[in-house]
């Protein structure tokens, strides 16, 4: 029996605004979307995020027993979560939240997480979005990464949203310190371009390179992907597809790479070294992986993300060569 993959962050309800559509409420939030990204992908995945006792955070219950996505938190009486997305002609999202990250205390939280992986053990806790930056959640997500450093890979994406973490230095302070903690980060040229405008996406990751992470991945929507590892730097094109949007291209991409690096043994703290030492060859394989999943994901409306039998069609027909609009990664 393996391992859980284990996603921390927000989840929430997106109501998708367009010229083109009514509006329409799908079930959200970056770390969601990783943790439904990795379940459809034929993974058990552990998801600690808090929601409502109300219509949205059983619309979230809901969805995450659909994808078989084991929930580590009860609905609290908070409202849920809510990010309104409003899609400009090209399908490009922007958002207005509104929005409570507040968790347990630490170690209640680590209680409740080890009762659940107790048998089976956590290979991964991936964190990221606005749950790793936004207060007072932010403290304890990086309390979590901080502990299960010792027998789990850590992801993390920082996904930057300057409306609600205004302060640019103060979130570049959280950012690197969740770099530190990390083995795998990826980031959107978009995030990086605001957090670090001075300088070049070059520049950030090899000074991220220097905080510690084996590997770095940027996403530079059709642009292509590159990532940094010790074996050098891999650039994949994007892939070609006609765009309906690009919600949750992103925690697509990451949700591929994740699953691509485990199925290449190179999840868990005992594989670190492994990861540390990643081919070339293995990273364009979980980057063309990836791009293809996000691929996926935009030719469709709302946050879809393939499931496993889906991703190894488009990979076996060889779709990165079809005719399209390049779609985002």
């Amino acid at each position: 029996m393996n391992a859980y993959l284990g996603v921390i962050g927000e989840c929430l309800v997106d109501v998708v605004h367009s010229e083109t559509q009514a509006p329409k409420a799908h079930v959200g939030g970056s770390p969601l979307n990783v943790a439904v990204g990795l379940a459809r992908l034929e993974h058990d995945v552990l998801f600690t995020g808090r929601r409502g006792d109300d219509e949205y955070g059983r619309m979230i219950a809901r969805s995450l027993r659909a994808q078989g996505v084991t929930s580590v938190l009860e609905p609290d009486e908070t409202p849920t979560s809510v990010a309104k997305a409003i899609l400009d002609p090209t399908g490009q999202a922007s958002y207005e939240f509104t929005l409570d990250w507040t968790l347990p205390a630490a170690d209640d939280l680590e209680e409740q997480i080890s009762e659940r992986t107790e048998q089976r053990g956590l290979d991964l806790l991936h964190a990221g979005s606005i749950g790793a930056m936004m207060h007072p959640g932010a403290q304890t997500v990086r309390d979590l990464m901080t502990r299960r450093r010792e027998g789990a890979t850590i992801s993390y994406d920082p996904n930057y949203r300057p409306s609600i973490i205004p302060n640019r230095e103060e979130a570049r302070g959280q950012v690197e310190e969740c770099v530190a903690l990390a083995d795998v980060v990826q980031a959107s040229s978009d995030d990086i371009d605001l957090l670090y405008p001075e300088r070049s996406h070059a520049e950030t990751m090899r000074a991220w390179a220097d905080l510690g992470p084996s590997l770095i991945i940027l996403t530079r929507g059709a642009a292509g992907a590159l990532a940094l590892a010790d074996s050098g730097a891999v650039e994949v094109p994007a892939v070609g597809v006609d765009v309906a949007d690009t919600v949750g291209a992103g925690d697509s991409f990451m949700a591929a790479a994740l699953s691509t690096l485990r199925g290449l043994g190179l999840l868990g703290a005992e594989r670190r070294a492994g990861l540390r030492a990643i081919s070339s060859e293995d990273v364009h394989t979980v980057l063309t992986t990836a791009a293809q999943a996000a691929a996926i994901t935009s030719s469709r409306f709302g946050a879809q993300p393939p499931t496993a039998v889906e991703l190894r069609t488009a990979l076996g027909a060889g779709e990165s060569g079809a005719a399209g609009e390049a779609g985002p990664v």
